[in-house]
């Protein structure tokens, strides 16, 4: 058994029995495929919600509308079924307060607000989250289980 890493806006597969994590998601949302027949899970850490935003060369999975559809290619490529992946996400926070109420800077709810919607384009249903608030997580799936640990300082381990 080994554990998969992914870095900041990077995306990755896993199977049965390893483990897939990443860690320092902020603002940033951490979404987890998994497929329970194939017992194959996806992780993708995602740092912006739309990929208009991309100045440059486009990195997929940086931004919430190219890094969901990649994932489930890359999984369906590996054995999942699309139609069988359930979500899970974690994040999102609003790491600083600000006195303006802007939308630019409400970056996680945002971030939140992209993944669902592009989980929804592609038929996938979020299981559960543990998103918001105003802390940092660190996040492994087990992929024997399709169990979602998260990890937060001062809050605890848990379990979704």
């Amino acid at each position: 058994m080994k554990t998969v890493k992914v870095g900041m806006a990077d995306l990755n597969i896993a199977e049965s029995p390893d483990k897939i994590r990443t860690v320092g998601l902020g603002s940033c949302v951490g979404v987890v495929l998994y497929d329970r027949v194939s017992k194959i899970g996806g992780m993708a850490h995602v740092m912006l919600p739309f990929s208009s935003m991309s100045k440059g060369e486009l990195n997929t999975a940086k931004y919430a509308d190219t890094a969901i559809p990649k994932l489930v290619h890359d999984m369906q490529k590996a054995g999942a079924n699309p139609r069988r992946l359930v979500a899970k996400l974690a994040g999102g926070a609003q790491m600083f307060s600000f006195s303006s109420t802007s939308d630019i800077m409400r970056i996680g709810p945002r971030n939140v607000e992209a993944c669902k919607e592009a989980l929804a384009k592609a038929g996938i249903c979020v299981k559960a989250e543990d998103t918001g608030g105003n802390w940092g997580r660190t996040i492994e799936m087990d992929c024997i289980t399709g169990t979602l640990q998260i990890r937060a300082v001062n809050h605890g381990i848990k379990e979704i």
